[in-house]
């Protein structure tokens, strides 16, 4: 079947995976939580006819077809099953039932569209050789799933040739693709500095008091400089606060004595990540002398960068570009600053990533993931399903 062909058949499927991502979207599981949705993903394979494993990483999902062609290798999709702690903008139709909780990544969507690919080839084994693993990872927010799975052994259980993932990224058009080798998504880190000091009366004894709010405040503006002035002008890096807290809101006449600012540090190089770690100690620690307080630092890393290997993104390309053309898959597009645990995954195995357009609203805006306004677009589902079958018959088809 031409690629152009199944994007056409695939829409046959259509309402069956604007339903599944609908309903999944309508009941959001966060992290290590996503029992419902795992159930969900298990019921469907298992009716297609897959071998299913549950419970991996406690609510990972792994299923296992083989092609009838003759070949041995074995490739593994991915697709990420949690939502978000973000509160939906009201009366959307297929809204959020949990307070608190939404899709607003579009988990829903990477979810349905891999199993639509599922379904098809298990309806045409002899489209393919081998064997391939559908992954679907609990816990991506955040929390490493992918991690996890690696770590219990998935890929010994299931062993692969390449591993691949797919992320939807509003702003690009629907009906386009963007990858690269290398570098590609950024290490993702969280730090916290708590700052200590006496604390006091903020109206008659503040001269009496050690200030910790003030140390704070010095070292949120100097934090920017390590950018700036220490990170080479040639190398990415991007530190961020997203957390400021202390006092009590009901004693606006309290110089608290502890306050603490937490944030995110992104980068590629080894060496820019080493040097945001040693400066942002060395600033939060120097400006607490200056102070009179004390600097208690930590500094976690959190998700690697993710790397792509040259060949399996080869094989990315020829997918996409079958589909699409060429003048809709960039093949060296720029990286991004955001972080994915699928770095993981490519730490274990070789493999490639890649972004499909999520496209704009009618009025021509973009609702960027992670926002209570985003939703995944439905009508790139069956794109995202031809990908991943394109992709097993690029790698295991007769011609692979």
């Amino acid at each position: 079947m031409a690629p152009l062909d199944l994007i056409a058949d695939l829409k046959a499927y259509e309402p069956e995976l604007i339903a599944i991502r609908r309903d999944i979207h309508r009941h959001p599981e966060v992290g290590f939580e996503e029992t419902r949705t795992a159930a969900l993903v298990a019921e469907r394979l298992r009716a297609w006819g897959l071998d299913v494993t549950e419970g991996i990483a406690t609510t990972g999902v792994v299923a296992t077809l083989k092609g009838r062609l003759p070949g041995q290798r074995a490739i593994g999709l991915r697709a990420d099953l949690d939502a978000l702690h973000i509160q939906e903008v009201p009366n959307r139709a297929h809204g959020s039932t949990v307070p608190g909780k939404m899709h607003a990544c579009g988990h829903d969507g990477h979810t349905a569209m891999l199993l639509g690919a599922a379904r098809w080839l298990a309806e045409h084994p002899d489209s393919f050789g081998g064997t391939v693993a559908f992954i679907f990872q609990p816990a991506e927010e955040g929390l490493g799933g992918g991690r996890e799975m690696v770590a219990q052994g998935m890929f010994d259980r299931f062993p692969v040739d390449a591993v691949y993932g797919m992320h939807n990224m509003p702003g690009i058009p629907a009906g386009e693709f963007r990858t690269r080798t290398g570098a590609f998504l950024a290490a993702s880190d969280t730090w916290s500095v708590s700052f200590t000091g006496t604390g006091g009366h903020g109206g008659g004894g503040a001269h009496l008091s050690t200030d910790a709010t003030l140390p704070m405040a010095q070292f949120i503006m100097a934090l920017q400089t390590i950018v700036s002035r220490n990170v080479a002008a040639a190398d990415t890096a991007v530190v961020s606060v997203g957390s400021v807290a202390g006092g009590d809101p009901g004693s606006p006449n309290i110089i608290p004595s502890r306050v603490t600012v937490i944030g995110t540090a992104r980068s590629y190089n080894p060496k820019v990540r080493d040097l945001m770690e040693q400066r942002l100690g060395e600033i939060a620690r120097a400006q607490a002398a200056v102070f009179g307080c004390s600097a208690e630092v930590t500094y976690e890393r959190r998700y690697p960068p993710l790397i792509t290997q040259a060949e399996p993104t080869a094989h990315s390309i020829a997918a996409a570009t079958a589909l699409v053309g060429t003048d809709k898959v960039d093949t060296d597009c720029a990286p991004f600053t955001g972080s994915e645990d699928f770095s993981f995954m490519l730490q274990a195995r070789p493999g490639g990533f890649i972004m499909i357009g999520n496209g704009t609203t009618k009025d021509e805006s973009v609702h960027h993931v992670h926002t209570p306004n985003y939703d995944f677009n439905d009508e790139i589902l069956t794109l995202g399903s031809a990908y991943w079958i394109q992709l097993v018959r690029t790698e295991l088809g007769a011609t692979a």
